[in-house]
């Protein structure tokens, strides 16, 4: 039976009994006769109109001599049997049965307290009943349910050579044991978010022809205390008893974070972590059971969990390149129309930074805007209209400006792109457009990088703040004063500039130090008496001055250069006002007619 119409059959039972109970207490009530009172029953029956009666405990029913029926409430009345005698009226007597209602009584609490229980553990997950609390709940694929292999894995050539290892000694073990060898028992992915790990482990699965238990590291904590420690427990015993297998633990972080850590400790939380500890110390690595966890925080791992011996291979799935992302959407693109396969290169271009999540939902979006607009393929303008959606958001035509901020975003917009296309070595401008788009943005311009770029000088983070700053200044040189258009440009810059002075040592007036310590050491040292900052107030004013000026000296860098191009700039806005967007290509051609 599915299990929805067993719940709702359980429910109607609920009801229906209930509905008995009603039924046999109120329906009586409906069809009995009239009822008088005592003493009109003694005056009918002295008078001679009472034919018969039928005596109960409780109730006295009977009926007069135009069969007119009725029913009155019986009273201790010694004299009532010798009174109907005289006036010869026949009478009976009725045996009232409880036990219907004696056993409803007692039944129904008892199956609505049943009933309220085992509805909480479905709620809690316990589809089994209460006795398999402490049962693991991975979901086990077995050997044919795994379609995943390599060749659906794009972008991380890296990582899938370190994982080749693994599928190799899952399916020949004799080739390591033969030396000696043993195989990692822990293999930990690093990486942001979307980069594929999940996807990763279960390609290692499907290559090696192997069960994979799959389960996420906040299914371990329950409110039961004890519950995680015995699910950790089940797990390894089920993996054992299915060796060789892979054990997939997916956000490692919400079960492995490091105890004694914050004003509070979660003791049922420790209590599984400690129980996980032990287990990976216990099983032997050369019976096949490899555990594959997954994490974008490593930096608040206890440190027992990355020991050797524990997680002792930790394999970074990191952002893909730009020959990564052109994998990655040559990967997706196998289920959609594409129209030139060639776009796809420019797509990789344009995505600088983007992940596989990313780059999948980029191609399902580019799908979406084609079957919108009556395609038969995907070209390469929904390809570049699905990056601006993801990138900057959707479109709000319905967010109509008046006239005057229409103008100020189109000069605000084009005073970053003549900042940018001012600077040499910069990012080339793509587009320059004043529809709004998400939540706040009332216009963007976009820059195509040449190129994926691991490292940036003092000049090139000063060109980016100059360039974040270029709208603002636009404003000032035309208007004469600053709007609240901005505040996302400053923060930026400010970022940037917080960066130089405190993490990368690009301060001449405070040295070669670094001041910005990392994640994991705030996390694993700070205390409720400890600040993240280690260092005095005088330095900390410092470095509000040292951000200051380097904020001001681009601000002031950008005006100048607006102030040189301002007739650029007015022609540029008008040309946007009336296009609401333009490339950059148009853009530099206003620029050389100049």
């Amino acid at each position: 039976m599915d299990p929805k119409q067993r719940q709702f059959s359980i429910w109607y039972m609920f009801i229906a009994l209930w509905a008995l109970i009603l039924l046999q207490t109120f329906l009586p009530s409906f069809f009995n006769p009239t009822e008088i009172p005592y003493s009109e029953f003694k005056e009918s029956v002295a008078a001679g109109k009472v034919t018969e009666v039928a005596v109960s405990p409780q109730i006295i029913h009977g009926k007069l001599k135009e069969d007119k029926v009725f029913h009155t409430i019986r009273i201790e009345d010694p004299d009532l049997l010798r009174n109907l005698a005289e006036h010869q009226v026949k009478v009976t007597g009725v045996i009232e049965s409880t036990l219907f209602r004696d056993l409803l009584s007692w039944i129904v609490p008892i199956v609505l307290f049943f009933g309220v229980w085992w509805f909480l553990l479905r709620r809690m997950g316990q589809s089994q009943g209460f006795m398999t609390v402490g049962q693991s709940k991975a979901k086990i694929y077995v050997e044919k349910e795994v379609k995943v292999t390599f060749a659906d894995v794009a972008g991380v050539d890296e990582a899938k050579q370190e994982l080749e290892e693994i599928i190799e000694f899952l399916k020949t073990p004799e080739k390591f044991r033969r030396l000696g060898g043993k195989i990692p028992k822990g293999i930990l992915l690093v990486g942001p978010p979307g980069t594929g790990k999940t996807l990763l482990a279960k390609a290692v699965a499907g290559e090696a022809g192997v069960p994979f238990f799959s389960i996420s590291g906040s299914e371990f904590v329950e409110m039961f205390v004890g519950v995680g420690a015995a699910r950790v427990r089940d797990l390894f015993e089920q993996a054992k008893g299915k060796a060789p297998c892979i054990i997939f633990l997916d956000e490692l972080d919400a079960l492995g974070k490091a105890r004694g850590v914050g004003p509070m400790a979660h003791e049922e939380r420790e209590q599984t972590l400690n129980q996980l500890l032990v287990e990976m110390d216990g099983f032997d690595s050369r019976v096949g059971v490899i555990l594959v966890a997954a994490t974008n925080r490593p930096e608040i791992l206890d440190p027992a969990l990355l020991r050797a011996g524990r997680f002792d291979r930790q394999v970074l799935v990191d952002r893909p390149d730009k020959i990564g992302r052109l994998a990655i959407l040559k990967v997706h693109a196998r289920t959609i129309t594409i129209a030139n396969q060639a776009d796809l290169e420019t797509i990789a271009a344009m995505t600088p930074g983007f992940v596989g999540a990313d780059l999948a939902n980029l191609l399902n979006e580019a799908a979406l805007l084609a079957v919108r607009r009556g395609k038969d393929t995907v070209s390469l303008s929904e390809l570049q209209e699905a990056v601006e959606r993801v990138i900057g958001g959707l479109e709000k035509k319905n967010r109509v400006l008046n006239k005057m901020e229409r103008a100020r975003v189109a000069h605000h917009e084009v005073g970053h792109a003549l900042v940018a296309m001012s600077i040499p070595g910069g990012d080339a401008v793509h587009k320059i457009s004043i529809i709004p788009r998400g939540i706040a943005a009332l216009g963007y311009t976009m820059q195509l990088p040449t190129e994926d770029r691991f490292l940036m000088t003092v000049s090139e983070l000063k060109n980016r703040i100059a360039i974040l700053l270029g709208g603002r200044a636009a404003e000032e040189v035309i208007y004469g004063e600053v709007s609240t258009g901005a505040q996302d440009d400053l923060r930026k810059a400010t970022d940037i500039a917080k960066s130089m002075v405190k993490a990368y040592g690009m301060s001449e007036k405070l040295g070669q130090v670094s001041l910005e310590r990392d994640r994991q050491s705030i996390f694993l040292q700070t205390g409720p008496s400890q600040t993240p900052g280690d260092y005095s107030e005088q330095t900390s004013r410092e470095i509000d001055c040292e951000v200051r000026l380097l904020i001001d000296e681009q601000y002031e860098r950008a005006r100048n250069l607006i102030t040189s191009q301002e007739a650029i700039l007015r022609k540029a806005a008008q040309a946007l006002l009336e296009k609401e967007t333009i490339s950059g290509e148009e853009l530099k051609t206003l620029a050389e007619s100049h």
